[in-house]
C-alpha cells in the first residue's frame, strides 16, 4: 500500500500542465545565472585586469538589485499580472545578460549584472508563485519543482560557463540571452493568460510582512546561510585554481547534488524531523563543512568533495525553508515569499565582496571562517525564534 501512494506521489509530481514545464524551464535558465559566471571569474579577472573583491561585485550587483527588488514584485505583479511580470523579466535578462557579453571594463559588466538582476526578481519572485498556482497535486510538490529547477539551473549553470568560457568570457553572457529567448517564447505560447488579482498589491507590502516574527525569524535566518552559501560559490574559483572546464565540471557536480536532495532527500528529512530540527541539523553541518573547507584550504581534492558534499546539504536547506516560509505568516504566499526571497538574496550579495576583501586582507582561508560562523549565527537565530515557528514545525 506505501509503495502505491509513492508511485501515485512521483506521477502527480511529474504530470502537470505545459505551462508548468514551460516556466520550470524558464526557471532553470533564470538560475543558471546565479552559477554561470563563477568558472569565468578568473578569465575575467585576469582580462578586465581586475581583483578578486571587484570581480566578486558581479555577485554582489546582481544579488543586491535581485533582493531589494523582490520586495517589490508583489505591487508590479498584482497590476499588470503575473504572465506579463514573468515576461518582462525575461526582457530584461535577455538583454541585460547580452549587453554583459558587450562589456570592455569591469564596471560596465558589474552595472550590467545590476541590470540583469531587476529581470532575475521579476521572474523568479512571480514564477514560485504561478508554479504553485498551475501545477497539480498540492504547494508542496509545486514548491519541490520549482527547487528541483533551481538545483538544476545553478548545476548546468557552471557547466555551461565553463563550456562557453573557454570560447571567450563572453560567450556564456551571450548564451543566456539565447536561451532565455527560447523561454520567453515558451511562456507567451505555453502559460495561459492569468486573470490579475482582486486586491492590490501595495507598494510596501512585502517589507511589512516582516513584522511578523514568524517570517522575520525564517527570513533572518535565511539572510544568514546564504552568506555562506554564496561564500562557497563565489569565492571558491579563487582558491581551486582550476580552468574553466574544471571549475565548470566542480560546480556541475555541487549543483546536480543540490537539485538531487532538494527533490529526493528534502521531503523525508523534513517529514522525519520536522521544520526546526531539520534546519538546525543542516544549518550545523553547512558550517561544519565550511570550516573543514577553511582548514584544508590548500588541499584541492579536499575543497572539491566539501563543496560537492555542501550541495546535497544545500539543497535540503532550500527546500526546507522554501515550504516552511510559506506558513510562516498571515499573509499571501506571493507576499511572503517576496518578503522572504528579497532579505534571503541580500545576505548572499554582501557575502562574495566580504569573502574577496577578507581573503585579500588575511588567508584563503578567513571567508570559510567567517561564512561558518556567520550560518552558526543563522541557526542560533532559529533556535531563539522557535515559539514563532510553532505553527510550520510539523513539517506538513
Amino acid at each position: 500500500m506505501k509503495e502505491e501512494e509513492v508511485l501515485k506521489q512521483r506521477t502527480s509530481l511529474l504530470r502537470q500542465p505545459k505551462a508548468v514545464w514551460a516556466v520550470a524551464f524558464a526557471c532553470v535558465i533564470s538560475f543558471m545565472g546565479i552559477g554561470l559566471v563563477d568558472p569565468i571569474l578568473p578569465a575575467i579577472a585576469s582580462q578586465l585586469h581586475a581583483s578578486p573583491s571587484q570581480v566578486s561585485l558581479l555577485f554582489t550587483s546582481y544579488l543586491l538589485v535581485t533582493g531589494f527588488v523582490m520586495f517589490f514584485t508583489g505591487f508590479i505583479s498584482s497590476r499588470i499580472g503575473a504572465k506579463w511580470t514573468l515576461l518582462v523579466g525575461l526582457i530584461f535578462i535577455i538583454v541585460f545578460s547580452a549587453l554583459g557579453g558587450t562589456s570592455s571594463t569591469i564596471n560596465e559588466l558589474i552595472g550590467f549584472r545590476g541590470g540583469w538582476g531587476i529581470g532575475n526578481a521579476l521572474f523568479i519572485s512571480t514564477a514560485l508563485s504561478v508554479i504553485v498556482g498551475v501545477s497539480v497535486g498540492g504547494s508542496a510538490k509545486a514548491i519541490i519543482l520549482y527547487e528541483a529547477a533551481l538545483g538544476l539551473g545553478i548545476s548546468v549553470g557552471p557547466l555551461l560557463g565553463g563550456e562557453l568560457g573557454t570560447i571567450s568570457w563572453r560567450g556564456p553572457f551571450f548564451g543566456v540571452a539565447v536561451l532565455m529567448l527560447i523561454a520567453l517564447l515558451a511562456i507567451t505560447f505555453m502559460l495561459p493568460p492569468m486573470q490579475k488579482p482582486q486586491k492590490k498589491v501595495k507598494f510596501f507590502e512585502a517589507v511589512g510582512a516582516l513584522k511578523y516574527k514568524g517570517l522575520l525569524t525564517m527570513a533572518s535566518a535565511a539572510f544568514l546561510y546564504n552568506f555562506g552559501f554564496f561564500v562557497l560559490l563565489a569565492y571558491s574559483p579563487f582558491v581551486l585554481h582550476l580552468d574553466e572546464h574544471g571549475l565548470g565540471y566542480v560546480f556541475f557536480g555541487w549543483g546536480l547534488f543540490l537539485a538531487v536532495t532538494s527533490v529526493f532527500s528534502a521531503p523525508v528529512i523534513h517529514r522525519k524531523l520536522g521544520t526546526l530540527t531539520s534546519l538546525v541539523v543542516l544549518f550545523a553541518s553547512f558550517a561544519v563543512i565550511l570550516f573543514g573547507i577553511g582548514v584544508w584550504t590548500s588541499h584541492v581534492v579536499v575543497v572539491i568533495c566539501g563543496i560537492i558534499i555542501a550541495g546535497g546539504i544545500l539543497g535540503m536547506i532550500n527546500t526546507v525553508l522554501t515550504t516552511a516560509v510559506m506558513g510562516s505568516a498571515p499573509v499571501e504566499r506571493s507576499i511572503a515569499s517576496s518578503s522572504y526571497s528579497a532579505v534571503r538574496f541580500i545576505g548572499g550579495a554582501i557575502a562574495p565582496w566580504i569573502a574577496g576583501v577578507l581573503a585579500e586582507s588575511y588567508t584563503a582561508s578567513t571567508p570559510y571562517y567567517v561564512g561558518a560562523a556567520v550560518v552558526l549565527l543563522g541557526m542560533i537565530i532559529l533556535l531563539l525564534g522557535r515559539k514563532h515557528l510553532v505553527n510550520i514545525q510539523a513539517g506538513h
